[in-house]
């Protein structure tokens, strides 16, 4: 049966259609200080990177960290309301414990999830020991150059909310 299948999906020319992949979508981000306060300002310490592979619905996210004033402790995706916005958390993905090291995770995402990381919602936050609201925290993004530190950037800088075609 599988033969005669392939057979007619030759023969209608809908192989291509009915077997083309759809194309995985890249993000990435810095991982830089959580918001801070008087009272965290020596706790939330470090950088890193991450990146994300959007294959249909499975995000897989993988990145390292260094630099933090206390060991991790977990690492999750949010769901912000909006790109540099906090939000309730999607799914713990996989650190390592220690003052540096690497995030793993595999999350399947809705619909409405997947647009909302299309759309620069979505952010990777470590937490530490001393800091356990936040100690590394950055919004996933399609690639795109990274300025570097005080280095200015003409017009609004890089969001995808205004980097797209008119209509």
């Amino acid at each position: 049966m599988r033969h005669s299948i392939i057979g007619s999906c030759i023969g209608f020319g809908l192989c291509l259609l009915a077997f083309s992949p759809v194309s995985a979508q890249a993000f990435d981000t810095r991982l830089g200080p959580s918001p801070l306060t008087e009272g965290t300002r020596s706790n939330v310490t470090g950088e890193g990177r991450a990146a994300a592979t959007l294959d249909g619905s499975r995000l897989a996210v993988s990145g390292d960290f260094h630099g933090l004033a206390t060991a991790a402790t977990k690492a999750a995706l949010y769901d912000g309301i909006r790109i540099g916005a906090m939000g309730p958390k999607l799914a713990d993905i996989t650190v390592t414990p220690g003052q540096a090291g690497t995030i793993s995770g595999d999350v399947t995402l809705s619909a409405k999830q997947a647009a909302e990381l299309r759309a620069g919602h979505i952010y990777v936050r470590i937490d530490s020991e001393k800091a356990p609201d936040g100690n590394l925290t950055g919004w996933l993004m399609p690639p795109h150059p990274f300025a570097g530190e005080d280095v200015p950037v003409p017009g609004h800088g890089f969001l995808p909310q205004y980097d797209v075609p008119s209509r």
